[in-house]
């Protein structure tokens, strides 16, 4: 049987009949009444004690690890520290793990012991129960995360130890690339073949790690369907939320954890979000040694041609597996993997497709050892690349049948490092049959044949169900038809029976069925005429299929392309009018000032993506005292909020700068306008005063990166002073310093759009910014066009530059 004559024959039955022929379930909802099922349950009892015995075991670690922390506080041997942790734990009322989960975040006081921390105290001030075993659970998770060999045992740790109790049902670790490109580094919750096709995301594609990763704080989705984002194992959890959040340590993010949630997700409290923050850090260690040179090796891409041997089984229409080789660590073939299930596979103890895939054969089917030489023939196919076909071969390990001794035609065939298993069920008379029944109950088609000499009229089951009638009841003939039809329908249902009866060619036509208990469906009728030789109209033969669900579906589309169309138009127009507001306050040039001895320039670039209108600003104005005041800030957010309080904040400083105040004075003045009059927004700024008469500038700054002095080859950035952002406190007091500059220095004030990346540190991308600086030669209007060209951000955030040359 080749895999050409596989296709076209098996039909998949319905869901009602499957429940008929689905045996009594056991634990995981295996079957237990009959060999198969009763193995599968036995495996699946045996891996249930071994997942227990393991968490045992990772209990038993952070017990010892707690008694040696006492046995360290104390200074007493192990033996008394094991009594103590004992009666302590009995004073306190709760479980030796617990207690030990305590004592070692009380000795860690690390990032896991504060988040621990807070969800326990708030979830105590809630009267909840169930507080003390999330502390367990991160513990626990960290020590299985210390404890793995690699970040696809990092993923499954995470997912058992700690996300599971917080509703979630699998997690995706990614790696990020110097490239911008994300690699699955490990998964857990996922099929096999799902997480195949995942491997790697190139660069610019929006998918929900892409975005959670450009999110400082994370994203989080309440459902997947709303968003439109694509991701891993978006068909299983369409409606579900989603978690991603960035993992770094140390400044820098190496990846992105992403979490997913069956059902939509609601707002998730501060305690559970800095928990799956500490989550997030944790993958990053496991994903800094991941990106190592000298790390552990990566898992490997699924071949191109097994995963060309997998869609290939998805077309079949006999059930398939694709199995790949177990080996040990000599090489040594141990068992074959269940690397993909086709949709057409019904397992005999009724576990579900994903639960199979990924599992090993002899594993989830026991019996494959025994049955016929099943497995030994595999092993051959696999050892020598012959395929294996039988007919009328007894399988009664993989086949859902009654009968349990089933007969069935295989194939197994080598495909590169893959296997692909088939098999056919007999009786292929009774197979197409079933499956003509089902396409026409899925499709709501009902057939019809109607004899014009006699008036016998033949109608099956679904025509019936269509027009709401019991089977007892006389078929409609069709000249009858427009009397069951909305009067409107009258022409079209005419012309189609002129077509058909008249000129005696097939036709079809679309109409409003109205039924005797007061349902309107949409149907559309086709029909051909049967003549005999002599051209004489004998019999009348076609199908009526029910279209509501595709009208109606229509109809939604329509309306909802009319509001997309309408809400798309309100959008552009809005942020048309935010730019041109932007761009009117700030424009991307200005002349340059005219001072003696004193060359000032100024470059502005906005955002590339024009719905991020931001918040960034600049000013060179000389002020009455003859002193040059020199300032950029940047106001956090984007949209027309962000830039009408840039405006606020910079004719504020202009203003302010009239009193000839010194900086950092007027910083702190700018603090005030900030925090009491913009309505909770936050900025950074930076501001100097330069006298042209002594060459000394005067400055200070609020959360922003201090100025640059270029002075001949060598760029440095100025020594920094203290100083808050704006707006974060009520009042605040900002350093002021002092630099004195010689002719040919040039100074650059900028905000962090110049240098700010994903993928780099603050340090690297200014490091950068020096080099540049220091080596670019002509006058100050080609020193800032030089920056902006060769800037290394990635951010599509504003960008402000301020330079000064002393002449």
């Amino acid at each position: 049987m080749s895999v050409q004559e596989d296709q076209g024959h098996m039909g998949e039955p319905a869901p009602e009949e499957m429940e008929l022929r689905r045996p009594p379930a056991g634990p995981a909802g295996v079957a237990t009444d009959s060999p198969v099922g009763r193995l599968a349950a036995t495996v699946d009892r045996l891996s249930r004690e071994v997942r227990a015995a393991q968490a045992e075991a990772e209990g038993r670690a952070l017990i010892e690890l707690a008694k040696g922390i006492l046995v360290e506080r104390l200074g007493c041997g192990p033996a008394q520290a094991a009594r103590q942790l004992a009666e302590l734990t009995e004073q306190a009322g709760t479980t030796q793990l617990e207690f030990a989960v305590e004592v070692i975040n009380q000795a860690a006081r690390d990032r896991m012991s504060e988040v621990t921390h807070a969800f326990l105290a708030a979830t105590r001030a809630a009267g909840e129960a169930e507080a003390d075993p999330a502390a367990v659970r991160l513990r626990a998770a960290e020590s299985g995360v210390l404890a793995a060999d690699d970040t696809q045992a990092v993923a499954e740790s995470l997912l058992e130890q700690a996300l599971r109790p917080l509703g979630a049902v699998a997690v995706a670790i990614w790696a990020a690339g110097a490239d911008g490109s994300l690699t699955l580094a490990g998964s857990a919750g996922f099929s096999p073949a799902e997480a195949a096709r995942w491997y790697y995301v190139p660069p610019d594609v929006a998918t929900v790690a892409r975005c959670g990763l450009a999110e400082r704080e994370g994203l989080w989705i309440e459902s997947l369907a709303e968003r439109g984002l694509p991701s891993v194992g978006r068909h299983h959890h369409p409606d579900g939320g989603r978690a991603a959040v960035p993992a770094g340590t140390g400044g820098r993010v190496y990846g992105v954890l992403e979490i997913v949630w069956p059902v939509p997700l609601p707002p998730q409290r501060p305690q559970i979000v800095r928990q799956v923050e500490a989550l997030a850090e944790l993958c990053a260690h496991t994903l800094e040694t991941y990106a190592a040179p000298d790390g552990p090796a990566r898992p490997e891409r699924v071949p191109p041609d097994t995963a060309e041997l997998m869609d290939l089984a998805d077309g079949l229409y006999d059930p398939a597996l694709v199995l790949v080789p177990h080996l040990d660590e000599s090489g040594n073939l141990l068992d074959f993997r269940i690397q993909h299930v086709n949709s057409r596979f019904l397992d005999p103890a009724g576990r579900p497709r994903g639960m199979v895939g990924g599992a090993l054969l002899l594993e989830a089917y026991p019996m494959a050892a025994g049955e016929s030489e099943l497995f030994a023939r595999i092993e051959r196919v696999y050892a020598t690349g012959e395929p294996f076909r039988a007919r009328r071969m007894h399988l009664t390990a993989l086949v859902d049948q009654v009968p349990l001794s089933a007969v069935a035609d295989i194939s197994v065939s080598r495909h590169g490092a893959g296997i692909l298993f088939i098999w056919r069920i007999e009786d292929e008379t009774a197979r197409l049959a079933s499956l003509l029944q089902h396409a026409q109950r899925l499709g709501r088609i009902g057939g019809f044949e109607e004899n014009l000499l006699t008036g016998e009229i033949t109608w099956n089951d679904q025509l019936f169900d269509l027009y709401g009638r019991p089977e007892t009841s006389s078929p409609v003939p069709l000249e009858d038809l427009p009397a069951h039809a909305h009067p409107d329908d009258a022409v079209a249902i005419g012309r189609f029976l002129r077509t058909l009866l008249h000129h005696r060619r097939p036709a079809s036509a679309a109409f409003r069925l109205q039924r005797p208990d007061g349902v309107t469906r949409h149907i559309r009728v086709v029909a051909e005429p049967v003549l005999d030789t002599d051209g004489r109209l004998l019999t009348v033969r076609g199908a009526y299929q029910d279209i509501s669900a595709q009208h109606w579906t229509e109809v939604a589309l329509a309306a909802t392309r009319d509001q997309l169309a309408h809400t798309e138009q309100q959008a552009s127009e809005r942020d048309r009018l935010a730019l041109q507001l932007q761009r009117a306050i700030m424009p991307p040039t200005q002349a340059p000032l005219q001072m003696p001895d004193l060359d000032v320039a100024v470059r502005y670039r906005p955002a590339e993506a024009e719905q991020l209108v931001g918040g960034d600003w600049y000013d060179a104005v000389v002020l009455p005292s003859r002193l040059v005041l020199l300032c950029v800030g940047d106001v956090a957010g984007h949209g027309i909020e962000a830039a009408t309080s840039m405006v606020v904040l910079r004719n504020a400083l202009r203003g302010l700068a009239v009193t000839g105040a010194g900086p950092g004075q007027l910083l702190s003045w700018l603090n005030m306008v900030t925090h009491h009059l913009t309505g909770g927004v936050t900025a950074t700024a930076v501001c100097g005063l330069y006298d042209p008469a002594t060459r000394v500038l005067r400055w200070a700054r609020a959360g922003h990166l201090p100025p640059v002095l270029v002075r001949g080859s060598e760029a440095a950035p100025l020594p920094a002073v203290s100083g808050l952002l704006l707006g974060a406190v009520p009042e605040a007091r900002y350093e002021e310093g002092e630099v004195q500059l010689a002719a040919e220095d040039n100074l650059l004030m900028y905000t962090d759009g110049l240098i700010e990346r994903r993928d780099r540190s603050v340090e690297e991308s200014l490091t950068h910014l020096l080099t540049t600086a220091a080596t670019v030669p002509g006058s100050l209007d080609q020193r800032l066009d030089r920056l902006l060209t060769y800037s290394r951000s990635d951010t599509d955030d504003d960008t402000c530059i301020v330079g000064i040359r002393v002449g």
